[in-house]
């Protein structure tokens, strides 16, 4: 993603800052790789991609369920044989987990729908019969004298409406039957939709869902020229925390932040987890002042809570988040927009961290420069 422009100083400050946060980040997930590979040698497993990319998650810790899991199976069996590797990528990680979920709740509504036509065609066919049989009588009633033959007419008749009403009582029960099938099938799809689009951890909105979220509200301003405002913010020395206090408190930083962001969105906003310790939210019919005032406010519920380890009761200090303000102008893809709001967050890093910089701020900055250098 791009980090803005500037002058030639600020755009060497800028590769010194992706460059360090680009070693850090090496750091950090070979350190990763390095436990993954220690569970595969530990447990003697094929060194497979897909074994890797189990142990790989289950290094980060951001994946609570595969853990568990992978935990609780070790504790019931000692180890992790292939079939507990494959039933846990395809639960878990698998990229059609959700689609063969969904194609599976699919089928079983169809299986119902099939279902309730056999019974409804067996109900016409019962009723047609029945016609007939009326019909018949009417004529035989109409053509005969005999008493007898009248009875037994008769008694036909109540036998015919009888199986009737049977087929229909049978009817009317696969009805309701199916239809409150096919309510908890609809329920099961929402649920496996909102898991699609939802991050496990945090359980904010997923990339995903910002993305399509994004792209849907630039569409409409583009149409009514509403306002919308994107804040971009991520964690202050996130890998301090992982490094001393383990993934662990890592999580609890993160959710800690998610619980802020939820905190301080309301109605058709949406708050995302963006990627690893970086977040975003998205303000509908926001004016860019009025977003800067929420992302201060997301800021300062961030930094008045203080961290505890529960197990010891241990202070561990509190959290700070940087956050880039920007709001969307007439013209602007969604790729453009992010660009502006990521060069403010790094001019937020730039400051101190612990701060809120919107793109009038950037712009401001870099028209003072423009004026040192003329001058």
């Amino acid at each position: 993603m791009g980090r803005g422009f500037g002058t030639a100083r600020q755009v060497r400050t800028r590769l010194a800052l992706a460059g360090m946060i680009d070693h850090d980040e090496h750091a950090r997930t070979i350190a990763f790789a390095e436990t993954a590979l220690g569970q595969i040698k530990a447990l003697k497993q094929a060194a497979t991609p897909r074994n890797f990319e189990i142990w790989y998650a289950y290094a980060t810790g951001h994946n609570q369920e595969l853990n568990q899991a992978i935990n609780e199976t070790l504790v019931r069996e000692g180890q992790l044989g292939e079939d507990d590797l494959s039933k846990i990528y395809d639960r878990h990680l698998s990229p059609m987990r959700f689609s063969e979920r969904i194609d599976e709740v699919g089928s079983r509504i169809i299986g119902e729908i099939d279902q309730v036509m056999s019974v409804i065609e067996s109900a016409i066919d019962s009723s047609s019969g029945f016609s007939r049989s009326l019909a018949g009588a009417q004529q035989q009633i109409i053509t005969s004298s005999d008493r007898d033959q009248l009875r037994f007419i008769v008694e036909t008749l109540v036998k015919a409406t009888k199986e009737v009403e049977e087929a229909n009582q049978t009817l009317q029960k696969r009805l309701v039957d199916s239809r409150e099938e096919i309510n908890v099938l609809q329920e099961n799809l929402e649920v496996v939709r909102t898991e699609s689009l939802t991050d496990p951890l945090t359980t904010l909105a997923n990339r995903k869902f910002f993305e399509e979220s994004i792209k849907q509200l630039v569409v409409e301003c583009e149409a009514t020229d509403q306002p919308l405002s994107l804040i971009l913010t991520d964690i202050d020395h996130f890998k301090k925390f992982n490094d001393t206090y383990g993934h662990l408190t890592g999580d609890q930083v993160l959710r800690l932040v998610a619980m802020a962001l939820k905190y301080n969105v309301k109605g058709k906003d949406v708050a995302a987890r963006y990627g690893g310790e970086e977040f975003v939210v998205l303000l509908p019919k926001t004016a860019l002042m009025a977003a800067v005032t929420v992302a201060d406010q997301i800021r300062r519920t961030v930094m008045s809570k203080e961290l505890m380890r529960r197990s010891t009761g241990e202070t561990l200090g509190r959290v700070t988040i940087s956050l880039g303000v920007a709001a969307w102008r007439r013209g602007d893809s969604v790729a453009s927009l992010l660009e502006r709001a990521d060069a403010c967050l790094y001019a937020a890093k730039r400051a101190g961290r612990n701060c809120v910089v919107a793109e009038t701020a950037i712009e401001q900055d870099a028209q003072e420069q423009e004026e040192v250098q003329v001058a």
